[in-house]
């Protein structure tokens, strides 16, 4: 397995965990806050979300360098991450690219 193919499968791992980190905090992380006065529930899946964000944005960078990816590529991942479903939806995609790395 070349270096490029497997930044992008540790990519494509932490974009699905922080596309649902995302989920859960605007979905029942917030609500919990302001519905049911608990902000700790935003506390904790926050500070994982924030985690889970930067190690997106540092292996999107990986895969950007590795696999010879546009800056085009490392913004569309960027703007994918703060739209809701939006890594769900480019995973399809970039399940493609990885598959023609070699």
């Amino acid at each position: 397995m070349s270096g490029a193919r497997k930044w992008f499968g540790w990519f494509r791992k932490i974009a699905f965990a922080e596309g649902l980190s995302f989920l859960i905090l605007l979905g029942i992380a917030m609500p919990l806050k302001y519905f049911a006065n608990m902000p700790m529930a935003v506390r904790i899946v926050g500070g994982l979300h924030g985690a889970l964000f930067v190690a997106y944005i540092v292996l999107a960078w990986e895969v950007m360098g590795s696999a010879k990816k546009s800056y085009g590529w490392f913004f569309k991942a960027l703007f994918a991450s703060i739209i809701p479903f939006g890594t769900f939806v480019l995973d399809r995609e970039w399940k493609k690219e990885a598959a023609q790395l070699q």
